[in-house]
């Protein structure tokens, strides 16, 4: 079998990042969940917090490392023996950006990128909604793994 990477900033990560990491694990041996370094934009949770919050929601996953990146996504790919990316997509929005991605990826690798569509129970989530409802104090709760409900709720002071 073959090691994937998922890789975004996970600001938080939410249960439909979550169960695209499941699914991954299901078809590899090896998933890495690689963390965006982006020093140019300010996230609500720094990376060092981003990669504990992951960690602590993959416990039950043994398959599931994290680690974080900066720079291009095939070099960490290269450096770090990773096959195949591996994406989920939400919406035909999603496709149209990621598929650039894939195809500029290829390019530069060559590394394939595998999609996989969203679980509907989870289509609609992005980490910028849950910053936003859980900022307001709405109930998070069974869309993001609990250690995250618990940090956002301490981020907001909810």
């Amino acid at each position: 079998m073959q090691k994937v990477v998922c890789p975004g900033s996970f600001d938080p990560v939410t249960n439909g990042h979550i169960d695209v990491f499941k699914r991954a694990a299901d078809i590899s041996s090896e998933v890495v969940v690689a963390v965006l370094v982006n020093n140019q934009k300010a996230g609500l949770f720094s990376v060092e917090e981003r990669v504990e919050l992951i960690k602590e929601s993959v416990k039950k996953l043994p398959s599931v490392s994290v680690l974080t990146f900066d720079g291009l996504l095939v070099d960490f790919c290269n450096d770090n023996g990773v096959t195949a990316i591996v994406k989920g997509l939400r919406a035909v929005s999603d496709f149209d950006y990621e598929l650039q991605m894939a195809q500029m990826n290829y390019q530069l690798g060559p590394i394939e990128t595998l999609f996989v569509s969203t679980n509907p129970l989870y289509s609609f989530l992005s980490s910028s909604l849950i910053r936003e409802v859980s900022r307001h104090g709405g109930d998070i709760s069974n869309l993001v793994p609990e250690p995250v409900a618990k940090a956002l709720a301490k981020k907001y002071n909810k």
